[in-house]
């Protein structure tokens, strides 16, 4: 029982999960075995690249949806509207300065399923995510990352 750990998400997080499940179960399970029963009616299955195609996408899409319902399975769902506003919490909206790079960033904190830098989410399991959480406005905090020590300054906390 080591797959215990819970998988800490937002509710919008969560939210996005179970619709991603339902269109792999509703949605994309049919057009993946309509597309098997065309290439099946093409005959030949032992050179027909279609029906190879189709059938790893059907695999695709089988452990996907098992990955999905595991994490759902143990999900811990934070709720920003709990938070105080005065610390930084999994959920809420952090605006902070870059000391060394002299900039302003805003990330949110999320669990780290739900990371994804590029939409400017990172997770409390990140270096960075690790040294926000539970700072105040004003404070200056350290991580430690694999190219070295960032520094930030807590310049803002949003709900």
């Amino acid at each position: 029982m080591k797959d215990t750990k819970k998988n800490v998400m937002t509710y919008e997080g969560v939210k996005a999960l179970e619709n991603e499940l339902e269109d792999l179960k509703v949605n994309r399970r049919k057009e993946v075995a309509q597309k098997i029963k065309e290439a099946r009616e093409q005959g030949d299955l032992s050179e027909n690249a279609e029906y190879d195609a189709a059938k790893e996408e059907q695999r695709e899409i089988e452990a996907r949806i098992e990955e999905i319902e595991k994490i759902l399975k143990n999900v811990e769902v934070v709720d920003s509207e709990d938070a105080s506003g005065d610390k930084v919490t999994v959920g809420c909206t952090v605006k902070i300065y870059d000391l060394e790079f002299d900039e302003e960033l805003t990330y949110k904190i999320v669990g780290s399923t739900e990371a994804d830098i590029l939409d400017g989410k990172i997770s409390n399991e990140s270096p960075v995510g690790r040294a926000l959480i539970n700072s105040r406005v004003g404070d200056e905090i350290v991580a430690e990352t694999n190219a070295g020590e960032l520094k930030f300054k807590v310049l803002e906390i949003i709900k």
